[in-house]
């Protein structure tokens, strides 16, 4: 891991700044700067921020403009408009393409190589708009894709079988969306298919097919919102994450969007697959074994992206 890393965060609103929070707590960086169109807003959270710095490992929380980002490790991408109560990822294709016109060419100026983040929403499609924007190659542009809705899944799957959820082994892949799929037919527990450790231990339900676990992590977004406006100390935590395996060349298998070239009879779409994340980025898409109806599903979600995607760029 490098000894002085400096990570920009564009965007200062709730995600922007719990991730802010969550990569300070984690000592991850030695420099943080947010940047925000409303900068005062930039300012209060860096001031809030950098007030806790004798809590933590060495670090400068500061605002600015983009030239103050200049030769970050990593560019996080947060800004765009916030999903609403009824609204769905998709629906802020074109208000969030108009904004990643404006900042990409900012953010590309100064940070030539740098690896770009992108966790606003709809990730998947606005991560292919900001490689195609960019101009970088396709591994130095990553979404965060299903990685939170990974990690829902195997909380929810902790609470029914009251399993610790590090021992939970699984995926949610394709769109962060509706579309998106969960790959029980990879799911283990103590390296047990999930169906037979449920016919085994769980003795609470019918099988597992019955519970529609996957419809809950589907739903949990407007179920948050519903309830509280928006979603963010989890997405957080799963944006540290993924810098934490860029910056520590981890070689973890996470589920971030990626570019698909002819994975899983896939092309020209970035989708969250199971990918190796490393220091420059997705160093490799892990083509997992689907059944037929997952890959059937995995494709589906591939053509909704694209059909919204191509409804956005002309």
């Amino acid at each position: 891991m490098k000894t002085n890393t400096k990570i920009s965060i564009i965007g200062a609103g709730f995600v922007g700044s719990s991730t802010a929070f969550a990569l300070m707590s984690s000592g991850l960086a030695t420099e943080i700067v947010i940047v925000d169109i409303n900068k005062e807003k930039a300012e209060g959270e860096a001031m809030d921020l950098a007030h806790g710095a004798s809590f933590v490992k060495p670090v400068e929380i500061k605002s600015g403009d983009y030239k103050d980002t200049a030769n970050s490790d990593i560019v996080i991408i947060t800004a765009g408009a916030a999903q609403k109560p009824g609204e769905t990822r998709l629906d802020l294709i074109s208000k969030n393409y108009k904004i990643m016109g404006s900042i990409v060419p900012e953010i590309v100026k100064y940070n030539p190589n740098a690896i770009l983040l992108v966790v606003s929403n709809p990730v998947d499609i606005l991560t292919y708009i900001v490689y195609k924007l960019s101009g970088f190659p396709k591994e130095r542009v990553i979404g965060s894709g299903t990685v939170l809705d990974t990690s829902r899944f195997k909380y929810m799957l902790s609470e029914h079988f009251n399993v610790d959820t590090r021992n939970i082994h699984t995926y949610i892949i394709g769109e962060h969306g509706d579309s998106e799929i969960a790959t029980w037919s990879l799911t283990n527990i103590a390296g047990m298919n999930a169906h037979d450790y449920c016919k085994s231990y769980c003795n609470k339900c019918d099988g597992i097919e019955h519970l529609h676990i996957d419809e809950d992590v589907k739903n949990a977004a407007y179920e948050i919102i519903k309830r509280k406006g928006a979603t963010y100390y989890a997405v957080a935590l799963a944006v540290k994450r993924i810098v934490e395996a860029i910056l520590r060349d981890e070689h973890s298998i996470l589920t971030v969007s990626s570019l698909l070239n002819g994975q899983y009879g896939i092309n020209d779409i970035y989708l969250g697959v199971p990918s190796i994340v490393g220091s420059s980025g997705v160093k490799n898409i892990i083509e997992v074994p689907l059944i037929s109806s997952e890959l059937d599903a995995l494709k589906s979600s591939a053509d909704k992206l694209k059909e919204s995607l191509s409804t956005t760029i002309k």
